[in-house]
């Protein structure tokens, strides 16, 4: 028996002295290190044994935000906080978005790039080829290869500008492509602007937004931004080839559909919005004077109260409506607690009438010194229809007669 296990140990000794002189360090580590294809791991947490249809939470914020906003207010949204100085008042800011599109139009035609007006500025050029003077959002578009092409050869490009007028503009603007662009789905939300014209005096900029076949095996055909925007190819080409703010420039094919999806019929037509008037005479959106802006508040609190007089008349109609019906209800209950009641009295005599009748047979024969025989019960008339049998019996009961 000690021979068998000397030679064990002498055996077991050997094998380590093999596995040391042949086997490399990695080749064991990775042994080691996974059995069955699963990693081996200290017992913990790790190895708990998971519910069927566990998913473990892997937290993935994404790529942080690229582009900033100095924010403070609504308008703030709409400044690059690298180049902004202050909010711009009306006059400033129209001539700001007006040179600034000149400058992004030219910059797009002069290299052969492909780009079209969107949302609020594709508005704008519905009504009278130039933007809404309220909008301090200009919005344009290009297809996701033309993004990528920018990337590649136009990003962090400064442009400088010359206008026609006399005396000429003179400007700067920045071209500054989001890295986060190549990603064509939206993600955690931070970037789905693609892209920005910015103006480099105050910070103002146009936002670029790339449109790709994001499902082209699913939904062939269907192009999409980072925003939830699709568009059919139809809807988009041929492009159009138009003029706004007198450059030449693109919109889509079916500018009229894509318009009404976006904003309804009521923004093709309507004359009147944000303190604005549509002047069709010299077709243009003209800024209300104050004058004007004091009549339309008039006007709008004398609706208002007119609106909020008619809700209280209907809040009061309903109120009376349902004191009336309460009211009705508890009539109905009351009328009810009366037949009730009057019921209750009817079988209340019936049993004091059939109590007396009984008392008077009793008292007959015990005067002649009968038995008193016994009353059966009989059963109640139903609708009326066994009344004439009862009257008998009680007939029979009081001459002393079986019923």
């Amino acid at each position: 028996m000690r021979l068998i296990q000397t030679i064990l140990i002498f055996v077991t000794f050997l094998c380590f002295l093999i596995d040391a002189a042949i086997i490399p360090e990695e080749h064991r580590q990775r042994a080691a290190d996974d059995v069955h294809g699963k990693k081996l791991v200290p017992r913990g947490k790790s190895q708990r044994r998971k519910k069927p249809g566990h998913r473990t939470k892997r937290k993935d914020d994404g790529l942080p935000k690229y582009f900033h906003e100095p924010g403070g207010s609504e308008l703030g949204m709409h400044y690059d906080t690298r180049y902004h100085h202050g909010i711009q008042d009306y006059a400033d800011r129209k001539d700001t978005q007006l040179h600034m599109l000149r400058a992004y139009l030219t910059f797009f035609n002069h290299h052969h790039i492909e780009t079209w007006l969107a949302h609020g500025t594709l508005l704008g050029w519905w009504w009278n080829g130039k933007m809404l003077p309220w909008d301090w959002d200009i919005d344009t578009q290009v297809s996701g290869s033309t993004l990528q092409y920018l990337a590649q050869h136009y990003n962090f490009t400064r442009y400088d500008y010359v206008s026609n007028d006399d005396p000429p503009v003179k400007r700067t603007y920045l071209l500054d492509i989001n890295p986060a662009s190549i990603e064509r789905e939206r993600g955690n939300g931070n970037n789905i602007i693609d892209a920005r014209w910015i103006d480099t005096r105050n910070g103002l900029y146009i936002d670029i937004t790339g449109l790709s076949e994001t499902h082209p095996d699913d939904q062939p055909g269907v192009w999409a931004c980072k925003n939830y925007h699709r568009y059919h190819t139809t809807d988009l080409y041929p492009m159009r080839e138009t003029m706004y703010e007198g450059v030449i420039t693109n919109v889509p094919y079916a500018y009229d559909r894509i318009l009404t999806q976006e904003y309804k019929e009521k923004a093709l037509v309507l004359t009147e919005y944000q303190g604005h008037r549509w002047d069709p005479v010299v077709k243009e959106w003209l800024q209300k004077s104050d004058e004007e802006l004091a009549e339309d508040k008039r006007e709008k609190e004398a609706a208002d109260k007119e609106k909020e007089d008619r809700e209280k008349q209907e809040k009061e109609r309903k109120e009376e409506a349902k004191r009336k019906q309460e009211m009705k209800d508890q009539k109905k209950i009351q009328e009810q607690e009366r037949k009730d009641r009057e019921k209750s009295e009817k079988e209340k005599q019936k049993a004091d009438k059939q109590s007396e009748i009984r008392r008077l047979m009793v008292q007959q024969h015990l005067m002649k010194g009968k038995s008193v025989p016994k009353v059966v019960e009989q059963p109640k008339a139903e609708d009326g229809g066994n009344e004439k049998g009862d009257a008998q019996n009680k007939t029979k009961q009081a001459e002393g007669k079986p019923p």
